[in-house]
């Protein structure tokens, strides 16, 4: 039997957030989004590098993959709310070192969750997983809802799906008040160019600049993925932690597939050079999931959420952003 505790809620008095991976892609994203809120939220931030606190926000520099260290981070922070973000998220990098994936996905959230655990107080959690986690899932069984079974088909997504797993356990055998996310493909500002948006805009602006040959290469353009803004994908996260059930699941996504030909054709619709496209076959994953298409009717019916950015604002966005920071690396240059 687990011991009862009392759950804090976020009608008393003191809220304290607590946020692993919180200088990364979507962390500087969620926090951004926090920082905007009426509320009385305090927010503590692991890092891998020292960073100046700011406001409310205060950054822990933290090894998640030491025990010790997690451990003592909790019990200091005490959070009321949790989400765990930190990790290795790239689908290539999982491919050429599938143990070090699977070690920085899954070692981290076990110490998480057991020091969560013992708290006298027990916070919500948010653990993010992925659509991944559904892998190679036929076109009669489209759209993907959160009983689709899991079958993931790269080393990433065993990493996630076991995460995924291990959280649901935790729910059972403890009533750790978690809550499941599986966001599909999420863009914006600020994302690595080891990702499809970034990787393709990046590749233009250095085009305009003047700074790469004419050519974009480029890995499956006929694989169908659903995108949402990242600053969607966050508010969400934060919907879900207030007003999820614990124990459950939600796919987090716009509803709508398109192919990723048609991200390439609406960045270059939004440039004026004049490129040509190349294959590489380093861009190219050994199994790849032709189609995910997802139904979040089970999210909105719980958080009434629903995405504000379109396709092309948040494109527009990511191709400006990369615009930028070909800008600076050139100024940088000397």
């Amino acid at each position: 039997m687990y011991n009862a505790r009392v759950i804090i809620t976020e009608a008393e008095q003191h809220v304290q957030w607590l946020i692993t991976g919180a200088t990364g892609f979507v962390g500087t994203h969620l926090i951004k989004y926090l920082e905007t809120l009426d509320a009385n939220i305090d927010i503590v931030g692991t890092t891998l590098h020292p960073e100046p606190d700011r406001g409310r926000v205060r950054f822990v520099v933290c090894d998640l993959l030491r025990q010790e260290n997690v451990t003592s981070l909790v019990q200091d922070v005490h959070p009321t709310h949790v989400v765990h973000l930190a990790g290795q998220a790239n689908v290539q990098e999982a491919y050429r070192s599938p143990w070090p994936t699977f070690e920085t996905n899954m070692r981290p959230l076990i110490y998480l969750l057991e020091a969560c655990r013992r708290l006298s107080h027990m916070p919500r959690l948010l653990v993010v997983t992925s659509a991944e986690i559904y892998g190679r899932v036929s076109p009669d069984e489209m759209p993907i809802t959160e009983q689709t079974p899991l079958q993931p088909a790269n080393p990433y997504s065993v990493s996630k799906a076991a995460q995924d797993l291990l959280a649901q356990q935790y729910w059972w055998t403890y009533h750790l008040p978690i809550i499941r996310a599986r966001p599909f493909n999420h863009i914006g500002p600020g994302q690595s160019e080891s990702f499809v948006a970034p990787a393709f805009a990046m590749q233009i602006a250095r085009i305009e600049a003047g700074t790469q040959p004419p050519q974009i290469h480029v890995g499956n353009l006929h694989a169908m993925r659903d995108f949402t803004d990242v600053r969607d994908i966050v508010r969400a996260y934060y919907l879900l932690l207030l007003h999820g059930t614990a124990g459950e699941a939600y796919n987090i996504a716009s509803g709508k597939s398109i192919s990723i030909q048609s991200i390439l054709t609406m960045l270059l619709e939004m440039s004026k050079a004049s490129v040509e496209i190349i294959v590489d076959t380093d861009r190219l994953r050994p199994l790849d999931v032709s189609v995910l298409s997802a139904s979040c009717d089970k999210l909105r019916a719980a958080t009434h959420w629903q995405p504000q950015y379109s396709l092309e604002v948040t494109l527009r966005d990511v191709l400006d952003d990369c615009r930028q920071r070909v800008q600076l690396q050139k100024a940088e240059k000397p």
